[in-house]
């Protein structure tokens, strides 16, 4: 098998970390970026330095954000009194695609996970708790996946928050039982939103 440059090999190795991406994967995106212009490849390098620079997490809601608060939050025409607690930015997005909610979010960045070793205080449950604890917040969605550990998340959460005088409610019907947030359509996300019921 013929050798392959160092540095075109460091490039697939680099490109096989993405998630998603195999080994046949990188290589082709590889010999792409090989291919094009030095032009296209600079801007490439350019946007991804500039992501890494530029944008954060939000202060409030740990949403993505260019400075200390995300749009979201910087809003003035959200609803502050609900939170939709989720795992990631990528379920911010895809519940702001359905149109459906118009509150506040607070993304955990992760799930309990006791056989991984994650706990309520390595992702954004203390925030969230405090969040609440602070006052204006009459009710909290809890969506996160409907996994195991979305589920034990989610009661987690709401035992959490039971003695702080809001109002727990998780998404309820079309989101299928082992489903991602990110994956599901935004019928389905809207009606689930519409849908939701106390916990």
């Amino acid at each position: 098998m013929a050798q392959l440059p160092v540095a075109l090999e460091e490039l697939i190795q680099e490109l096989s970390r993405l998630p998603s991406v195999g080994p046949k994967t990188a290589q082709r995106l590889a010999f792409h970026i090989l291919r094009s212009d030095r032009g296209r490849a600079e801007a490439l390098v350019r946007a991804i330095l500039d992501v890494k620079t530029r944008i954060g997490y939000c202060e409030r809601c740990w949403n993505i954000a260019e400075g200390q608060l995300c749009a979201i939050c910087l809003s003035t025409r959200r609803d502050l009194a609900a939170v939709c607690v989720v795992e990631s930015p990528l379920d911010v997005l895809a519940i702001e695609r359905t149109s459906e909610y118009q509150g506040l979010y607070h993304v955990l960045h992760g799930v309990i996970s006791p056989i991984d070793g994650v706990g309520p205080e390595d992702i954004h449950v203390p925030h969230l708790v405090e969040r609440v604890r602070q006052g204006g917040v009459r009710e909290v969605i809890v969506a996160t996946d409907a996994d195991i550990e979305g589920e034990a998340t989610a009661v987690y959460l709401s035992r959490a928050l039971a003695s702080l005088g809001v109002e727990v409610t998780r998404p309820a019907h079309g989101l299928p039982v082992g489903g991602d947030l990110e994956y599901a359509d935004e019928l389905t996300l809207a009606r689930a939103l519409t849908g939701r019921r106390a916990f």
